[in-house]
């Protein structure tokens, strides 16, 4: 950190430094906090744990100012970054390796053998241990949904009839709402004890296994009031990258909202969602945005767009929007870095980056959430 002296083990020179690894901290810096995890300089997850209040939200809001000003946006209003509460992540994707369940080893392939995690919701933690004696297993995705975890196990090969019973032992002994198992493509359940069930909006959605959500319930809540203050008074609004509607039934408490998102699943889930609740404000599409972005032509009408694209961002979607005539668009993203490429190509083609608002979804890591807002 700034401010800290310390003995460090140089090592290759790597672009302009050197590769070093840490030591000793002689003196610390001010600013130094004690890290709240015994895991932390081992895990690869968290990255800021050992900075103080006042660093941490510095360092976080830093990642999306320093992104924007790369791609000529220095000038850009990122406010304050929106601090969200630790233990509540709902989602985790854990490696195996001998034994051993949990995160990957920073600089390494090996593997962190979780005893706590500050950061993850308190079921999903206390899952882990009876992980470790399934067979043929290497790698789980946890969900925790409204209706209890959903449970990913991804597989070195099919499962035979012995392993088969052992999902379903192990979901009836950790009550589990679902447990699936994937070998080369979609999850297939292995016993669903109830519905995996989310409520977005006051909607209630079925989820399809190890369907994408915003990583913790505050989070979301948090994205969908920026999301909506930004829509103002849109009534017609296309929700692009909508997965199972997160957004899509926030909107659809104020305007007509089309979903599309490139996930047969999603769409799926989402249709199934709006016919249960009646919504007939609400339609979706299947489609894949990247191959087949919506052109200026299939935008015209629509008073606002939302969009929130994976880690990668929305390259072709947001050159596409930038030749529409769309008023308003709001921008959702995980990746600071993508977000102001595609943020410098709406802004060339005539928007105004009215506001940027950091949201600390991933606590304690090297990674932000944020919402946009773009006018004409």
């Amino acid at each position: 950190m700034p401010g800290d002296r310390v003995r460090a083990a140089i090592g290759q020179s790597r672009g302009e430094g050197f590769a070093a690894r840490l030591l000793e901290v002689v003196r610390a810096a001010p600013s130094r906090a004690e890290p709240k995890c015994l895991h932390f300089g081992a895990c690869g997850g968290c990255a800021f744990q050992h900075l103080d209040a006042e660093a941490y939200a510095a360092a976080k809001r830093a990642l999306v100012v320093e992104a924007l000003a790369r791609h000529g946006l220095a000038e850009a209003a990122v406010e304050p970054l929106r601090l969200l509460p630790p233990g509540t992540r709902r989602r985790g994707r854990f490696a195996v390796r001998s034994g051993r369940v949990g995160f990957q080893a920073r600089g390494s392939h090996d593997i962190v053998a979780l005893e706590e995690c500050p950061v993850l919701a308190p079921a999903i933690v206390a899952l882990l241990p009876r992980l470790r004696s399934l067979r043929g297993s290497s790698g789980y995705s946890a969900t925790l949904a409204d209706t209890g975890i959903d449970l990913v196990v991804e597989r070195r090969a099919p499962p035979d009839l012995d392993e088969l019973e052992a999902l379903a032992a192990l979901a009836e002994e950790a009550d589990l709402a679902r447990i699936s198992w994937r070998y080369e493509g979609e999850p297939v359940p292995a016993a669903q004890r109830r519905p995996v069930r989310i409520i977005l909006h006051g909607v209630a959605v079925e989820l399809p296994p190890d369907a994408f959500l915003q990583a913790t319930p505050k989070a979301e809540a948090a994205l969908s009031e920026l999301v909506l203050a930004g829509l103002g008074e849109a009534r017609r609004v296309a929700d692009l990258f909508a997965g199972v509607g997160t957004f899509t039934f926030a909107v659809a408490s104020r305007a007509r909202v089309h979903a599309v998102e490139g996930a047969a699943a999603a769409v799926a889930a989402l249709r199934a969602a709006a016919n249960r609740a009646g919504l007939a404000q609400v339609s979706a599409e299947l489609r894949d945005l990247e191959a087949r972005p919506l052109g200026p032509e299939a935008l015209a009408g629509y008073d606002a767009v939302v969009f929130d694209p994976p880690r990668a961002g929305a390259k072709a979607q947001a050159e596409a929007l930038a030749r529409s005539t769309v008023p308003r668009v709001i921008a959702v993203s995980c990746n600071p870095a993508t977000f102001a490429r595609d943020a410098a190509a709406l802004v060339a083609g005539g928007y105004r980056l009215e506001r940027v608002v950091p949201v600390d979804q991933f606590v304690w890591s090297p990674h932000v959430e944020l919402v946009a807002v773009f006018n004409r």
